[in-house]
């Protein structure tokens, strides 16, 4: 089994992770930008961070046989923190590089003013640099946020099939489906979806455009949801070939979209700008680096 998690914050996680992701069956990784857990205060905070998900995050991965990229933006929180917003003006540098392969997260935590415009403005920067967008639906009145998130999805340059709606349930994924948008669904240990909830949802509304992601992160969660999913959707009926397209094909379609999805693992260097994973020496001797290339 292949498994493609295209919404987890690595950043966040430990090595182990990385361990068992690839035991698991994970042999790539999307990590959209997010906030830190606390304020930041500067937008110097998120150029190291941007730094770190286009080097240092896809350095570790390899270690572990696991190819990595990242989605770049403001996201919705910090969209409201004056202190924060002239990061926009930064990103058209990030935008360029080659491992990033959508503009994210973006979208609505409390509906602002500010998160409106943050939002136009990132849909229109996905829209400059050819990329897909990844969105973040809100926490709380959920089909209120889908509602104004799709109207500012089609007031802007970039076409609904270009657009992943994440965090979705049961009482949005009609309306997000209907929109002609990819379909994300977070699976959690106590919050948002479960594994059953999404084998439900997938009985009833089909495998077709839906990414299921782990979104782990420093709260609780659990970095192996995606492979629950897929051990429930096999113990449920499902065919092993609907497993395949909606933990491996539908990730690797959407995010192919911006055409620098590389799923190959390179063979890293044993150090990241002098830096290495490891601390001390291993008994028996260096680890060797990374695992078979992913298949495509």
């Amino acid at each position: 089994m292949r498994i493609f998690d295209p919404h987890i914050h690595m950043s966040s996680r430990t090595t182990d992770d990385y361990e068992a992701l690839y035991a698991a069956g994970v042999r790539a990784v999307v990590e959209p930008s997010f906030w830190l857990g606390q304020p930041r205060t500067s937008p110097a905070s998120f150029r190291d961070y941007f730094d770190s998900l286009l080097g240092w995050e896809p350095f570790r991965a390899a270690q572990y046989g696991i190819a990595h990229h990242c989605t770049l933006a403001l996201n919705p929180k910090e969209a409201n923190d004056p202190r924060c917003t002239p990061v926009l003006d930064e990103l058209p540098r990030y935008l360029v590089k080659d491992n990033v392969v959508a503009v994210g997260e973006i979208g609505y935590d409390s509906m602002t003013p500010a998160e409106d415009t943050a939002l136009a403005a990132q849909l229109q920067l996905a829209a400059d640099h050819g990329l897909p967008a990844l969105v973040h639906t809100p926490h709380r009145d959920k089909l209120a946020g889908l509602r104004r998130t799709l109207d500012v999805v089609r007031e802007s340059a970039l076409p609904p099939d270009r657009v992943l709606v994440d965090h979705l349930n049961e009482t949005t994924v009609k309306e997000a489906k209907d929109s002609g948008c990819w379909l994300g669904f977070s699976v959690y240990p106590d919050t948002k979806m479960d594994e059953e909830r999404m084998v439900a949802i997938l009985r009833a509304h089909g495998p077709e455009r839906v990414l299921v992601n782990s979104a782990a992160d420093w709260g609780r969660s659990d970095p192996l949801k995606t492979r629950k999913v897929a051990d429930l959707m096999l113990a449920e009926g499902f065919t092993e070939d609907d497993v395949d397209l909606v933990l491996w094909r539908n990730p690797v379609a959407f995010y192919g979209l911006s055409g620098r999805l590389n799923l190959d693992v390179a063979t890293t260097d044993a150090t990241h700008e002098g830096n290495s994973i490891l601390r001390g020496a291993p008994k028996d001797g260096p680890r060797p680096s990374g695992a078979p290339a992913a298949e495509a």
